[in-house]
């Protein structure tokens, strides 16, 4: 077997397309890709045949098991770690990724103040949008490559715990992965639905709700294609025997009022002390509220919602976040001390140019952070923690010529240019009120 025959095999050759890949094949791949006998750009041939032919049902399941099996599983189960306190069931939360969306950091403490376990392994930023991993790593100290063993004492201890892949987890997750990011080859229902999964089973989750984004700043522009990832997760998902659900959601318009490492942490604390943003705080209780009816702490969405509520309003949620930013290495009440005051040198502000009604493109603002120093133009790029944006005005809002719309901060003063110029072009201005549309667009079961 060699990988330049499934190469041409998955990508087709004249008139005939490409054809599905066996399991033997696809196990081939994955192997040979983790133990490095097939170099990157036999992977990347293979990653783009894959973006433009698809994937079955079928040889998307088998590359989700080739990638879970490629290393160690983090199992969860059994009496020995019951009698160190873990009970389950575990539930998680994936985001397929957009522009602020630092969903994941205030809803696993309020929904593990509430009594759920949640086994958390995150990933580093994608393309255009930010990564969980990098906005932890912000707080100085943080430790995000947890040992099975630590992850499952301080899920345990506080209710959860945040890791990345490791090379003994899903090793092949975290190579493509990052391969995808420098490819173009991100926006693969297959290589999504592969990923994501994989790395939610590996943890030990029991069962997963999904946010999956829809609009300009997402991976999936349409409808009808964030539909299609949706079914594919949740039914993939359920065939490998865990409970799950998808909400589509939007994604036009950067979410919350902060974008950017650092900045994504502040507001978490900011939500978690009852100050959140409206949008914000909408999607993190409905996300929430679905995570306990699947821990079988909450009846209904409705007391689910209410208990959220109440996680945030009596203080636990923050409480339990502070506790694992100390658990995994930071320091909580430095971090504290920090809210407001920590801020890149490299500064300016962006005026509006003329009246309007102006609209936010996500898309476009997501490519200016990375030129700011949010995000990674190739594998090698190192983060800039305190690159972002703090928007003093958003999407629908009316301003007047000369009105502040945003500061911005950056990694120097070349990617502060750069990365202004880029955010200028995000903006546009409108006459009439722009009409808004449902956070929520749909539920998938």
């Amino acid at each position: 077997m060699r990988a330049a025959d499934i190469i041409i095999k998955k990508r087709g050759t004249g008139k005939i397309k490409g054809q599905q890949l066996t399991k033997e094949e696809i196990d081939f791949i994955v192997k040979g890709y983790v133990d490095g006998t097939i170099p990157d750009y036999q992977m990347s041939a293979l990653l783009m045949a894959i973006y433009f032919n698809g994937m079955t049902f079928e040889e998307t399941g088998a590359l989700t098991n080739s990638m879970l099996h490629s290393g160690d599983v983090i199992e969860l189960h059994g009496k020995q770690y019951e009698d160190m306190g873990l009970h389950g069931p575990f539930v998680d939360k994936h985001s397929t990724g957009g522009v602020g969306d630092k969903i994941s950091l205030p809803l696993a403490p309020i929904v593990a103040s509430c009594g759920v376990q949640i086994p958390m392994m995150s990933g580093r930023g994608l393309g255009h949008t930010g990564g969980t991993l990098d906005k932890l790593e912000a707080i100085e100290g943080y430790h995000v490559g947890l040992t099975p063993d630590e992850f499952r004492k301080l899920i345990a201890k506080t209710g959860y715990a945040m890791t990345g892949q490791t090379k003994e987890i899903v090793p092949a997750d975290r190579l493509m992965y990052a391969l995808r990011d420098v490819t173009g080859t991100v926006e693969s229902i297959p290589l999504i639905t592969s990923s994501i999964l994989s790395k939610k089973v590996a943890e030990g989750s029991d069962a997963l709700v999904f946010d999956v984004k829809c609009g300009s700043g997402a991976f999936m522009k349409s409808p009808e294609d964030a539909e299609n990832l949706a079914t594919f997760l949740v039914k993939t998902a359920q065939a490998m025997g865990k409970q799950a659900v998808a909400l589509i959601t939007r994604m036009d318009t950067p979410l919350g009022y902060k974008t950017g490492n650092y900045l994504e942490i502040e507001e978490t604390l900011e939500c978690l002390q009852g100050k959140g943003p409206e949008d914000v705080m909408e999607l993190t209780y409905n996300l929430g509220s679905h995570m306990l009816v699947l821990g079988k702490k909450s009846a209904n969405f409705e007391e689910g919602i209410k208990l959220c509520k109440e996680a945030v309003s009596s203080g636990k949620a923050l409480k339990t976040f502070l506790e694992n930013v100390k658990d995994q290495g930071g320091d909580p009440e430095k971090l504290l001390a920090g809210q407001n005051k920590r801020r890149s040198k490299f500064h300016m502000e962006i005026k509006a140019k003329q009246d309007g009604y102006i609209l936010i493109d996500a898309y476009k603002t997501g490519i200016a952070c990375i030129n700011l120093g949010v995000g990674r133009n190739k594998t090698t790029d190192i983060v800039s923690p305190d690159a972002g944006i703090i928007f003093a005005h958003r999407q629908d809002d009316f301003v007047k010529k000369g009105e502040k719309i945003m500061d911005v901060y950056a990694k120097d003063a070349v990617s502060l240019m750069t990365g202004s110029a880029s955010l200028e072009k995000a903006l546009e201005y409108q006459s009439e009120k722009i009409k808004k549309t449902p956070l929520i667009y749909k539920e998938i079961k």
